[in-house]
């Protein structure tokens, strides 16, 4: 398919100027901490988002719970693969060139880029992310979104695509995510629920430990809520 056409007069056309025209008035500063940003920082924080809504998770107040909050968390970078694989036809068939090579006067803040434009891949990922998130936990899932906002922002700031290519990956990070969510919680909660009952590994899904009275110890005795089990009187 013929790449997507656009003249000056079209609004996605002119909110990329508007966006992009940002670059052009910032300090040079600001423009190289936003590239960063863009192309590395954002996905790095969702990664420490997704990782501390893991370590946050392992402390529920029992152990079913926790298996069902990791197995949505497990989720979220899962269907972040997958929806940039979905991307993958979906770019090749559209055949959108970069902004950049059709359109004069646009600050590209990063180079190199060569493949097509839609969809966003970065807001494929930072969007199926969040929404992955979101379903696993509102409170991270919150954070994510707020990321994903804002990757999606900055690749068109940056000058490397359209709005509308943000928006498609928004869309189809989104669809991904939610879509898929119940058949992967089927299939990742018993593999979590293994996991959990595991006395090496139960401590990556249910942290708290609890209390539990041996007949022939003076006292209670402390055992890991993973490896908890019911003692005969």
């Amino acid at each position: 398919m013929a790449g997507l056409a656009f003249d000056g007069a079209n609004p996605d056309v002119s909110l990329l100027y508007d966006i992009n025209g940002l670059a052009k008035d910032a300090p040079s500063w600001l423009d190289a901490a936003l590239a960063f940003v863009g192309e590395y920082g954002i996905l790095l924080g969702l990664v420490l988002v997704v990782l501390w809504c893991w370590w946050s998770v392992r402390r529920a107040e029992d152990r079913q719970s926790a298996v069902a909050s990791v197995a949505g968390i497990v989720w979220a970078p899962l269907a972040a693969g997958i929806a940039v694989l979905v991307n993958i036809p979906i770019r090749d068939f559209v055949e959108r060139p970069r902004p950049f090579l059709d359109h004069k006067g646009l600050d590209v803040l990063v180079g190199g880029k060569s493949d097509f434009s839609f969809v966003s891949d970065h807001a494929t990922l930072a969007m199926a992310i969040g929404a992955g998130l979101f379903v696993a936990n509102r409170k991270f899932g919150l954070m994510a979104l707020g990321l994903a906002l804002l990757e999606g922002f900055c690749r068109v700031y940056m000058g490397v695509h359209y709005p509308t290519d943000v928006v498609g990956g928004f869309a189809l990070g989104t669809a991904v995510a939610l879509l898929l969510a119940p058949l992967a919680q089927l299939l990742l909660t018993p593999v979590v629920a293994a996991v959990a009952r595991s006395p090496r590994l139960g401590r990556l899904v249910h942290s708290r430990r609890v209390l539990t009275v041996v007949p022939s110890a003076p006292g209670p005795v402390e055992h890991s809520g993973t490896a908890e089990r019911d003692l005969a009187a």
